[in-house]
């Protein structure tokens, strides 16, 4: 049995498939038990309860094999990281006294640095937390989401792709959640090890081949427009994200601009994708069509 946390998400969603497709036994912790309807209809195993209710993420470690954590993604985040930091504890307790055969984590590019990282922080500090478990532990520091750009099927009618990489010829590391569900199940499934591993997840790609992939799904020419600087926060709060909150989705997009992000740290090992941007472009594509 494995644990697998954010299965309503993309990365979740795509480890809970990938573990099932190997026949695999899943239970995942869930809030809406509606919202999670089709999973239980595959015979995902689901437990009610929240990321920060300590006792409800020990009952649902109760007898596993393994489990997949990650954080919510929060784009406004407070200046502490409370948040983060108040599921990082909780997490860390329950897997403390349940220690569980293996751990997997979702973590960043760059989430062995402690500063200057933007969102990317809230990783940093779970890294941090999880480090003296007792449980034997991967980081899977992925790249950036090619799911991200899915917003240019509807936009990039007009042939452009408006990003917030600069310059967009610029390669950064980059993934599909696909590949990341792929290697977590990967990871719980597989050999045993011991102590900690930290997994650099992701082939280095730019916007402008993004867009290129882009284009052929929407057989048309387009380009990547890098927003300017002055722009993002606007741009930022067409997203969604409240006016005047905007700042660490803003440093986390300067840190990658700036190469902290890209593959290669010392000690680690890599991992590169097979699914390109273009095979995210078309699956979506096709899904909208159907």
């Amino acid at each position: 049995m494995f644990l697998v946390m954010g299965i309503t998400g993309q990365v979740g969603g795509s480890t809970a498939r990938h573990l099932l497709a190997q026949g695999k036994a899943v239970r995942a912790l869930v809030r809406d038990r509606a919202k999670a309807a089709s999973w239980a209809a595959q015979g995902v195993e689901l437990v009610a309860g929240d990321w920060n209710d300590a006792d409800a993420i020990a009952r649902a470690l109760d007898g596993v094999d393994g489990v997949f954590v990650m954080l919510p993604a929060v784009w406004a985040p407070s200046p502490d990281f409370k948040e983060a930091k108040g599921v990082i504890a909780n997490f860390a307790k329950a897997l403390t006294e349940a220690a569980p055969p293996r751990v997997v984590a979702l973590s960043s590019m760059g989430a062995h640095k402690s500063h200057g990282l933007g969102m990317i922080t809230a990783l940093s500090l779970l890294e941090r937390g999880f480090r003296n478990l007792t449980s034997p532990i991967a980081f899977v520091r992925a790249g950036g989401f090619f799911e991200n750009f899915l917003f240019g099927l509807h936009v990039a009618q007009a042939g452009t792709l408006p990003v917030f990489y600069n310059p967009t010829n610029r390669k950064s590391t980059m993934v599909a959640t696909n590949d990341i569900g792929a290697e977590v199940a990967t990871l719980l499934t597989g050999p045993a090890w011991s102590g900690q591993r930290v997994i650099e997840l992701g082939s280095m790609v730019s916007a402008d081949e993004v867009a290129a992939q882009l284009g052929k799904v929407l057989q048309r020419d387009v380009k990547a427009f890098a927003v300017p600087r002055t722009g993002w926060s606007a741009a930022f709060e067409q997203f969604g994200i409240p006016k005047g909150q905007t700042g660490q989705a803003e440093a986390m997009y300067e840190a990658i601009n700036s190469g902290w992000m890209d593959v290669g740290v010392e000690g680690t090992e890599h991992v590169a994708g097979t699914t390109s941007p273009g095979d995210v472009f078309a699956a979506a594509k096709n899904a909208t069509t159907k």
